[in-house]
């Protein structure tokens, strides 16, 4: 590792959430948690995992409302990062604000949601600020639509991360619609991806494992692993009867990652895309 990254950090777990269930929640949620996310706890899962810092992902179920998110950023700066939902007109200051307090990217959730028109004036004018910021933009939605928005996006020049390994259906193998399309727009070095929710996969436990370390060595090969980033996906939204933290830490360890790849997923890449040179250099 070279001398400019600081030995403090131990590990990054690059996709989290933290919520209360008092929080207002958006009408167009498809979820509704009973229980409260809070940081205290998610820092404790750290702690025990032997992590040291974490990127908070806004949750859908709370719209554009980002202000526990970047309350938790403010609780401790030098060890998280935010990534957020933004309405398309949010002015530059409020986006200044947020860079700020630590947020290094937006969030498009689209899952169960019609596919934006990225040729619409307004999305020029945010991915214009997104570049300015040196933000991402990170994507969740089945692969198979992960093509056709990337191709839509990359003309911005940001930044671009996929959620979850794109979210395959683990079932169909690795010559899925999209996902062969997909490594091959990786190529062009503006692609990210988080390899993460193995659990989310469309398949059962198995077989969810067995696509994510067929697909590994070709996510290497098209993204690179200065491009791959680990996350936990905390608190496991809709799947927390059966997933803990210590679940997709084994599921992480049973990629059987070399000891150079499992350090760049949890130190090397996340550190540069999540900006935490800056803040501890």
């Amino acid at each position: 590792m070279s001398d400019t990254f600081p030995t403090s950090i131990l590990g990054i777990d690059g996709h989290a959430h933290v919520f209360s269930r008092e929080l207002d929640l958006t009408s167009a949620r498809r979820y509704s948690p009973d229980y409260d996310a809070t940081l205290a706890i998610y820092q404790d899962n750290l702690q025990r995992h032997g992590l040291s810092h974490g990127v908070l992902v806004q949750p859908s179920f709370l719209g554009s409302d980002n202000s526990y998110l970047l309350d938790a950023l403010k609780q401790a700066p030098e060890r998280l990062r935010g990534v957020v939902v933004v309405e398309r007109d949010i002015s530059r200051a409020q986006l200044a604000e947020m860079d700020r307090l630590g947020v290094v990217g937006i969030r498009l959730n689209l899952m169960g949601k019609a596919l934006p028109d990225f040729s619409e004036p307004q999305w020029a004018v945010l991915f214009g600020h997104i570049a300015e910021l040196d933000w991402h933009v990170e994507l969740h939605r089945q692969v198979a639509d992960i093509p056709a928005l990337v191709r839509g996006l990359m003309p911005f020049g940001v930044k671009l991360v996929i959620d979850h390994f794109g979210r395959p259906d683990a079932r169909l193998g690795l010559d899925q619609p999209g996902f062969r399309d997909m490594l091959e727009l990786a190529l062009s070095g503006q692609l990210w991806l988080k390899v993460s929710g193995i659990y989310r996969l469309e398949g059962n436990a198995p077989e969810n494992l067995d696509f994510a370390r067929a697909a590994l060595p070709l996510l290497v090969q098209s993204f690179g692993a200065q491009r791959l980033v680990w996350g936990s996906d905390w608190p496991h939204t809709q799947h927390e009867k059966r997933v803990s933290y210590a679940t997709v830490v084994e599921q992480l360890q049973a990629l059987d990652c070399s000891a150079q790849l499992m350090r760049s997923m949890l130190i090397e890449a996340p550190q540069v895309l999540f900006d935490f040179a800056q803040a501890e250099a």
